[in-house]
């Protein structure tokens, strides 16, 4: 059984627990009731770490959390929800995962969403997960950049976020120069954009530039990430931008080659 499915029986919302879980049941309201009646398993059956747990934990995290960063200026325009909603649409998810967003969206815009709970749970589902964690954080910064305007309150909005989820300020700071540059690239990518994309120093040999590439490409393949928990339907983001740091890598060989 898909996580989805199990969400929408109401058996993960259910079985989670704290914020998330209902966060939700709230954004299944629909589909709880019935989905507990019928649920015959136990807490065994999701545990903590399991995929479909942590992928459920995940998918409810971001968007809520991408509701509470739309409203640190201390409102939420109509320009603000239609680019969150553009984002969802680009991740290609479907109708009915395009509304449980929403619904998780706007329970993050509310007063009373209690951000720090939220990421503790998220960290503690994911397991401390790296690599989703820089995912998630990947996608919190491309909403804030989806209207080609970055504040200082949306800054630091994410380094409170990234320091709850112990990732560490100067890597997501790399993060935000390399989402600057894909969203202001109206020209063909340069040679220093490639090494910002790669994080990687021009000094570096070949061969110390092509582990830093390999590594980076570990980071984002996307069929490591959905083993660590990312949603299937949510790797979109992570296909670009393994074609982004293939690009990026594959100027700089060619620009090393004819120096």
């Amino acid at each position: 059984m898909s996580w989805w499915t199990s969400v929408l029986g109401g058996a993960l919302g259910y079985m989670i627990g704290g914020p998330l879980g209902a966060m939700l049941g709230v954004a299944f309201a629909g589909n709880l009731s019935k989905g507990k009646s019928n649920f015959r398993g136990s807490a065994s059956d999701y545990r903590p770490g399991d995929q479909q747990r942590v992928q459920a934990a995940f998918f409810s995290s971001v968007f809520s959390v991408m509701g509470y960063i739309a409203k640190v200026d201390g409102k939420v325009s109509k320009s603000e929800i239609l680019l969150a909603q553009q984002v969802m649409q680009h991740m290609q998810l479907s109708e009915d995962m395009q509304k449980a967003a929403k619904e998780l969206f706007n329970q993050g815009k509310q007063n009373d969403f209690n951000l720090d709970e939220v990421l503790e749970q998220f960290r503690t589902e994911s397991h401390r997960r790296t690599h989703l964690v820089r995912m998630f954080l990947e996608i919190q910064i491309q909403a804030t950049y989806a209207d080609g305007v970055f504040d200082d309150k949306e800054y630091d909005a994410l380094k409170y976020i990234a320091n709850k989820l112990r990732f560490p300020i100067p890597e997501l700071e790399r993060l935000i120069q390399q989402f600057s540059i894909a969203s202001g690239k109206s020209s063909k990518l340069t040679i220093d954009d490639a090494y910002v994309i790669l994080g990687a120093d021009k000094n570096l040999t070949d061969k110390e530039l092509k582990t830093a590439y390999r590594r980076l490409l570990s980071q984002h393949h996307p069929d490591k990430l959905v083993a660590k928990g990312l949603p299937e339907e949510m790797t979109k983001m992570a296909n670009e931008k393994t074609q982004e740091i293939i690009s990026a890598y594959e100027l700089i060989k060619k620009h090393r080659g004819s120096s």
